[in-house]
């Protein structure tokens, strides 16, 4: 082998002459297919630097954007295939395609998550079921985006995949997708959490819009102190709820109130403090990487991802809007006033949605502290989300 040869197999193994695909040579390959499929790679690059951007810069979700957008980064690297054959991939397989890693998230966020303030007012549960009517409408929403704009083809499991996006419930949104529609777990993902991080931007102008000063005032009364007793028996209640009516939902639920449950016993303070922090940090790093790992170009640029992400959006605001008007119903049929605001916490955003609520609730009445209220819908939410996985899973 000559000199020239050598240099030339050099240089073809090096990221400059890769980041660029040859040209399709199919025929009647429009202009935009061509560009995408030549210089998507370095399209995505991009992308996955924004995120990391909004993770650091803007601080949106950086937990998971960070590791999400840098797992991205790897899985764009020419030629190695990180993301199709790696380690990424092995860990994709461990943890997402056999559905663990949603499931140790759960527990970690039951054992962070207090149920008192649901507990101590439940018809605020309302609030929180009413807000999973962004997952249903966007799953219809899919169905319609199908018929009616060409080059856009979701099936039902794909669009009750994109609908669970209205649960802004991360973890939920990718136990369900790597079930019924895995190759659209990135830009679901991406989708879910890019939203989730940005509650403060998309909620407040919602919530202004379905309500008026007099109901942005109202003052509630202050919560009743929840007993331990009660604390343990909820989650053991939840279960066998759960067990009984839907057990489609039980591996979310399940793992969800084992967390809470070890965090309101109090005998087991190890176990929850290694689930609110070092099992569900691990995780998370390892979660993260992994469904950054499916933003490859070839994956994500697509005319179905725009969709994803126009219904995702829709599905969000759809969500929080049914929470508000939910409550302004309860209002009429109840002697005690709820303040619409705390619908919007019915999201299962925990905590960001109730503390985007009780923001918004000073800014009108400096006295009027929302945010134990707003937590109830809130971490029904979750709830709420997990069983209408739990429907879907059963249904499809």
């Amino acid at each position: 082998m000559d000199l020239t040869t050598g240099l030339m197999d050099l240089y073809n193994s090096t990221g400059f002459a890769n980041f660029v695909k040859p040209a399709l040579e199919e025929p009647n390959v429009n202009f935009m297919t061509q560009f995408l499929h030549q210089y998507g790679t370095i399209i995505m690059i991009f992308v996955c630097f924004l995120l990391i951007y909004l993770a650091i810069k803007k601080q949106y979700e950086p937990l998971l954007l960070l590791t999400i957008g840098f797992g991205g980064l790897l899985s764009n690297i020419p030629i190695v295939d990180i993301g199709t054959s790696g380690f990424l991939h092995t860990i994709y397989d461990a943890g997402i395609n056999t559905g663990l890693f949603p499931l140790l998230i759960f527990m970690g966020v039951g054992a962070m998550t207090d149920f008192g303030p649901l507990i101590a007012n439940p018809k605020t549960a309302l609030l929180g079921g009413a807000a999973q009517f962004g997952i249903f409408s966007a799953l219809i929403g899919a169905l319609l985006l199908t018929k009616y704009v060409p080059g856009i083809n979701f099936d039902v499991l794909e669009a009750a995949s994109i609908g669970i996006i209205g649960g802004a419930d991360g973890p939920t949104s990718i136990f369900v997708t790597s079930r019924l529609a895995p190759h659209l777990l990135g830009s679901i993902a991406v989708a879910a959490y890019s939203y989730m991080a940005l509650v403060p931007i998309i909620q407040p102008p919602i919530m202004k819009l379905l309500t008026n000063d007099s109901e942005r005032k109202i003052e509630m009364k202050q919560l009743r102190t929840v007993s331990k007793r009660e604390k343990i028996i909820f989650p053991l209640v939840v279960l066998v709820l759960c067990i009984i009516f839907l057990p489609d939902a039980t591996p979310l639920i399940g793992c969800l109130t084992f967390g809470n449950l070890c965090k309101e016993c109090g005998v087991v303070d190890r176990l929850s403090k290694t689930m609110q922090n070092e099992l569900i940090n691990i995780v998370t790093i390892l979660l993260g990487l992994t469904v950054g790992s499916k933003l490859q170009a070839d994956m994500f640029l697509t005319l179905e991802t725009l969709g994803i992400l126009v219904l995702g959006l829709a599905a969000f605001s759809i969500g929080t809007a049914a929470g508000v008007i939910m409550a302004k119903i309860m209002n009429f049929c109840s002697k005690e006033k709820i303040n619409p605001l705390i619908g919007a916490a019915g999201v299962s955003a925990v905590p960001m949605a109730a503390r985007v609520v009780n923001k918004v609730g000073l800014e009108y009445n400096p006295q009027n502290f929302l945010l134990m209220h707003a937590m109830g819908p809130n971490v029904s939410g979750v709830i709420g989300s997990a069983v209408a996985a739990g429907v879907l899973l059963a249904l499809l």
